[in-house]
């Protein structure tokens, strides 16, 4: 039964709704799967931050939020999409001051989330690991 929900939700466009345990695959992961709890680690400096994300007050389908780096914060927005993973970083609430772009790891059930990031006039970027907890 709960198959056949889903394959209707689809052929109307709409997004199924994985009830708690489930696991959506990569692709499906939508912006409710990322509210909580994430745990920020850059390749080459280990733990960098903690994120926390929420339903975006203006763009239901979005995320926004904040990072904490050792009680300094950022405020956060973005989205994903198709499992392509965006948000942008600003120090002030208005300049963007980096941009995370990654893809949400197939099997993770949504909660592992690997790309770069990278900060606004700076040519490096860095490998990160979101992980939810």
């Amino acid at each position: 039964m709960r198959a056949r929900a889903v394959a209707l939700a689809l052929l109307a466009g709409a997004a199924p709704v994985f009830a708690q345990g489930e696991c959506p695959p990569a692709g499906e992961v939508a912006a409710r799967h990322l509210y909580g709890l994430w745990r920020a680690e850059f390749q080459d400096r280990g733990h960098v931050g903690t994120l926390l994300l929420e339903q975006h007050t203006v763009y239901a389908e979005s995320v926004s939020g904040t990072i904490n780096r050792d009680g300094e914060r950022s405020r956060l927005a973005g989205d994903v999409e198709d499992g392509d993973f965006t948000l942008e970083e600003s120090a002030d609430g208005v300049h963007i001051a980096a941009t995370w772009l990654g893809e949400v790891v197939e099997g993770s059930c949504g909660r592992e989330i690997r790309g770069t990031w990278q900060a606004e006039r700076d040519p490096r970027s860095h490998a990160f690991v979101l992980r939810k907890q």
